[in-house]
């Protein structure tokens, strides 16, 4: 089994669930009291949102190169990045390690491209919205088109994320809010929604709609997994 690098914090709350879905799917793949094989940088997620909202990627870029080395030198084989956002970074991060970076995007993509769907709504913080690293990549490498929600659902989406779920703060009139928005996209054309964000998954789910929905989160880590694994 190779040894899993994650760099977690932003938030905790998203990187507590992806250590628990890697754990269950190692033991669910290999029986026993079979556990994932892992070492976790984490940081703080205030001085990255603080980072964040300020346009400051080159400080931003600084720490995950930082953090990449360092689970590179502690014996990492490669990299989980966890988040999205952040992945605005991943070059800078591919191109200061030897060791491999497992794209949210790319495994994303493949989930995508086995339904048979060619258009998705994205959901996520505005610099995932708004800027192109997620949606470029969608469409430029795996030819899937994405739409995003009008400005004020965005800022709406972006809010509730960083005052509500980074802290585990779960709302019923802030489910309702990102439910409006997914049949809005919907009606715009979506075949399935994106959540594009580590967080969403902790506020809606296939279990709140009918919609297609595909939780970065879940298949991120499982995918770390079949890496892993295979």
């Amino acid at each position: 089994m190779k040894t899993i690098g994650l760099i977690g914090g932003m938030s905790w709350e998203s990187s507590a669930v992806y250590y628990k879905i890697l754990n269950q799917k190692v033991n669910e793949s290999l029986g026993g009291v079979h556990s994932c094989k892992c070492i976790m940088i984490s940081v703080d997620f205030d001085e990255i949102a603080k980072l964040q909202h300020e346009g400051n990627w080159d400080k931003l870029g600084e720490i995950m190169i930082d953090s990449a080395k360092k689970l590179e030198k502690a014996g990492a084989d490669f990299i989980v990045l966890c988040t999205n956002t952040m992945h605005k970074l991943s070059e800078r991060i591919e191109e200061n390690v030897n060791i491999p970076l497992l794209h949210i995007a790319d495994v994303t993509a493949e989930v995508i491209k086995e339904s048979k769907i060619n258009k998705v709504g994205l959901l996520g913080t505005k610099f995932t919205m708004e800027q192109e690293f997620i949606k470029d990549r969608l469409i430029n490498k795996h030819s899937i088109e994405t739409i995003i929600p009008n400005e004020q659902q965005r800022n709406a989406i972006h809010n509730i994320i960083y005052n509500e779920l980074v802290k585990g703060i779960i709302n019923e009139e802030s489910r309702k809010v990102y439910l409006e928005i997914i049949n809005d996209l919907k009606g715009k054309g979506a075949e399935g929604i994106v959540l594009g964000c580590t967080e969403i998954m902790l506020l809606v789910n296939k279990h709140n709609t009918e919609s297609i929905m595909f939780d970065t989160t879940e298949i991120h880590a499982l995918k770390a997994i079949e890496f892993a694994i295979q």
